[in-house]
Order: C-alpha cells, then sequence, then structure tokens
C-alpha cells in the first residue's frame, strides 16, 4: 500500500470521526488544504464521491460510511501489528473514543480514565458524554457505554459489564409532610420528578405494576433530579449507582422495595465487525476493575 494512500486513510478517518476538515487539521497538526488534498487523492483514487461538503456541514456519503468502516478495521490491524514487531516493551498509543451518559460517565467513568492514563500516557482518550445513542462507526467510536435492560440494536457488538436496578427515593425533609407511600398507587398524591429520555418517562414499572406518576419536573439529567430530590422537591426514581452512597448516609430514603424494578445491565457496545484493538481491551479490562463490587451491583 502507497505511503500516500495510508496518510490519506488516516486522515479521511479523522475528518469524519470529528465531522469537520478544520477540526481534524487541528487536531492532525497539518493545514485544512492538506485534509483537503488528501482526501480529494482517495476520492479520485476510488473514483467515488467519500464526503459530501458545503460551507456549513460535511456528511459522508453511502461510499464513504462504507469505507470508513473498513479503513478503521484496518487501520486497528495495522497499530496491532506494529505493537507486535515492537515487542513486549512497546507501550500502546492512539486514541480511543468513548461514548457514556452523562450521569454514569461523571460518577463512574472519568475516575477510572483517570487512573488509566496514568497507567498508560501514550494513550489519548476522547470523552463524549451523552444520553442519546449515536452511530459507533459514523462517529468513530470504539466504546459506547450504555445502560439498557434490553438492546435493540442487534448488529452492534456488546459486553455485559454490570447489572443493577433503579430504586424510588426522596429525603427525609420531603417524606416529613407528606402522605404515606406503602405500595405503588399512593404515588398518585406526590410529586414525581421524571427523566425525560426514559421511552416512558410518566410510568415507572414496580414489580409487576406499572404505575403513572406526575409531577411538575421533567428533566434529562439524572444528576439533576437526585439534587432536587436532596434538596426536598419530590420522589425521584433513579439508579441505584447514583443514589446508593445518599441513602447510607440517610439523606435519601428508599421506598416501595417490596416492589423491586426490572434490573438493567451497564453494555460496553462496540462497533460491529471490528476487533477491539489492544488499546480498547485494556481500558475495557481498567473499567471493569474500577467498577467493582458495590452494593448496588447485583
Amino acid at each position: 500500500m502507497a505511503t500516500d494512500k495510508l496518510v490519506a486513510m488516516k486522515i479521511f478517518r479523522r475528518v469524519a470521526e470529528l465531522g469537520s476538515f478544520t477540526r481534524a487539521a487541528d487536531d492532525l497538526d497539518i493545514t485544512a488544504a492538506t485534509v483537503s488534498k488528501h482526501i480529494a487523492f482517495l476520492e479520485r483514487d476510488l473514483d467515488t464521491r467519500l464526503i459530501n461538503r458545503t460551507t456549513r456541514r460535511m456528511n459522508l456519503t453511502g461510499a464513504g460510511l462504507a469505507f470508513l468502516q473498513r479503513t478503521q478495521a484496518l487501520l486497528d490491524d495495522l497499530e496491532e501489528a506494529e505493537l507486535e514487531a515492537r515487542g513486549l516493551q512497546a507501550e500502546p498509543r492512539g486514541t480511543i473514543r468513548l461514548n457514556v451518559p452523562m450521569s454514569f460517565g461523571l460518577t463512574h467513568i472519568t475516575e477510572a480514565i483517570d487512573s488509566f492514563l496514568r497507567l498508560y500516557p501514550d494513550i489519548d482518550v476522547d470523552l463524549q458524554l451523552t444520553d442519546r445513542m449515536v452511530d459507533l462507526v459514523e462517529q468513530g467510536v470504539d466504546i459506547a457505554i450504555r445502560v439498557r435492560s434490553s438492546l435493540a440494536d442487534s448488529t452492534l457488538m456488546a459486553r455485559p459489564l454490570r447489572t443493577s436496578r433503579n430504586i424510588v427515593c426522596a429525603s427525609p425533609a420531603y417524606l416529613e409532610n407528606a402522605p404515606e407511600v406503602h405500595v405503588p398507587n399512593d404515588l398518585a398524591g406526590h410529586n414525581c420528578l421524571t427523566f425525560s429520555l426514559h421511552d416512558r418517562p410518566r410510568v415507572w414499572e414496580l414489580g409487576d405494576q406499572e404505575v403513572m406518576v406526575s409531577g411538575n419536573y421533567r428533566t434529562d439529567s439524572s444528576l439533576a433530579i437526585r439534587q432536587s430530590l436532596l434538596r426536598g422537591t419530590g420522589i425521584g426514581f433513579l439508579p441505584r449507582f447514583l443514589v446508593q452512597g445518599d441513602i447510607e448516609k440517610g439523606v435519601l430514603v428508599p421506598l416501595l422495595t417490596n416492589f423491586p424494578p426490572k434490573p438493567y445491565t451497564v453494555f460496553a457496545l462496540f462497533p460491529p465487525g471490528r476487533k477491539q484493538p489492544t488499546k480498547v481491551r485494556l481500558l475495557l479490562d481498567h473499567l471493569d476493575q474500577h467498577l467493582g463490587e458495590k452494593p448496588y451491583w447485583e
């Protein structure tokens, strides 16, 4: 493979991952004109357009998306071959792009990344914190962490990391002046704070029951709900990994524990058809060790 073509492939992958010629140029420490030259070279060589671009935006063509998927796999394999050729003394290097839900990322992932980077200083981590699922191939994501009861997209490769559940809870201050909660239907008389990114935000599944709740506050941040619960705003239905410490301190009170919701799984997801490079496997093992055996994992 010609050196120029390999360089062009690496540049194309970075443009696709960052969604911008300019950002790719800054990231690779080259000029935007050099980026354009290499993309044009690839398109001439392949006799097809890879990227549709206007003055305001760019997006991959169908051919570009297919080429990106094969390019990522090939470049990963080349990186692995270089590591093997250098021998055991070689340090893993390169960039890992990690897509993680906001609340889980801030409470469980960022600290693990800090310690991982101390172990492997030649690796760069590009962390995206979002609760919305993205196209792993098009965005160049190596690992996506998702908290789900099941996986809708069966084309993705998945590794289960941990299992847990949500829990209904409120602060002692809120409960002091509110009607008692003994069964799920008692929630009808309470201000229930809801997470807007759930498929059905106002339906809480407790035991074998589905309860319709209502309240005057809805948000796309579980951490925001937790803060409001601590301030006594209402009742919430949150992952135990967010509130276990508050429950142990007594600043939040668990409710309806005899009506456990269905468990969910923390999955690590990977693009289809790609072998996980050494750097990705190292990070996964590190995350698994960091998650440990906590009271909220089943």
